[in-house]
């Protein structure tokens, strides 16, 4: 599995907390930054992550702001993207199982290190269930290229 990560200034800290812990179980990451507290913009590291995830150059993809819900409108922009921000274990599993989410966003102010971990493995452990969801996924993609030409 290749998972892309980033984060902006305010979810740095966390990003690298869950980077170390995939690269601890030999999962291949790549960091799209940031790699300082310096003020950035989180639109610039979402729209990266989720371009590569997108073209397919990635399975998965984490962002990490300061609460995620940033990161996660921006990231839904990219045609293809289906970003979901997860608080909970019971979410990042369903938002894979039933949305066949490719990228999650959490909040490092509202996400502590030990939960954020057991999100992420819920997350990377999920599959997507198809059948009915399929189906909803469809209509996404409808939606998508009615309004993203």
């Amino acid at each position: 599995m290749k998972i892309a990560i980033a984060s902006d200034h305010g979810g740095l800290s966390l990003k690298e907390v869950i980077k170390k812990h995939l690269e601890g179980r030999k999962i291949e990451v790549v960091d799209f930054g940031t790699n300082s507290t310096e003020s950035c913009d989180y639109t610039d590291f979402a729209l990266s992550v989720a371009e590569a995830v997108a073209k397919g150059e990635f399975e998965k993809g984490i962002l990490v702001c300061g609460t995620g819900i940033g990161m996660s409108i921006a990231a839904n922009k990219v045609k293809g993207i289906r970003a979901a921000h997860v608080t909970d274990t019971f979410s990042a599993k369903a938002c894979v199982e039933h949305n066949n989410a490719n990228i999650m966003t959490l909040g490092e102010r509202i996400t502590g290190p030990g939960l954020a971990i057991d999100i992420v493995e819920a997350y990377l452990s999920s599959e997507f269930q198809g059948g009915r969801h399929q189906r909803r996924i469809d209509k996404i993609s409808d939606i998508e290229n009615k309004y993203m030409k």
